[in-house]
């Protein structure tokens, strides 16, 4: 499986190493994660599992493993409790994208999202943040209620 990045100086025939599509469907299917990072490997050409969090760890732990200065795509696996009091699990994609990262970096991965996103069958919501508030606890719930 591969797609082409284009622009200037972008790099093409980005691949998708398979272990990626194997940690998402852990997450969705087992719950063997609370959340996956991954990032675009410019060496490989390809996007790869950076940081997967056991079921346990909080979004605090998830937003505090996303670097401060270069983009990644995640998916959260967001579980809470509905008015009606029943208990539901709702998937993130979130497309993080710091204002002081590379300017090729940025390019790199907002052309490569769609692609990306489109292999995660099963997202719910999608957040595209450039800064840490675009990406607060408090926006996730309200989008997810």
């Amino acid at each position: 499986m591969s797609f082409r990045i284009r622009g200037q100086n972008a790099t093409s025939g980005m691949g998708v190493a398979d272990h990626r599509k194997d940690a998402f469907l852990e997450l969705k299917r087992k719950k063997a994660y609370r959340y996956v990072i991954f990032k675009i490997d410019e060496k490989k050409k390809e996007v790869v599992v950076e940081k997967t969090g056991n079921p346990a760890e909080s979004y605090e732990d998830f937003t505090a493993s996303m670097p401060e200065n270069d983009c990644r795509y995640a998916v959260y696996d967001f579980d809470f409790v509905t008015s009606e009091n029943c208990q539901k699990s709702k998937i993130f994609f979130i497309a993080w994208s710091p204002a002081i990262s590379r300017i090729r970096a940025k390019m790199l991965y907002a052309t490569s999202k769609e692609r990306f996103k489109r292999e995660l069958d099963g997202i719910h919501y999608e957040i595209q943040a450039t800064d840490p508030t675009e990406m607060d606890l408090e926006v996730i719930r309200d989008r997810a209620n």
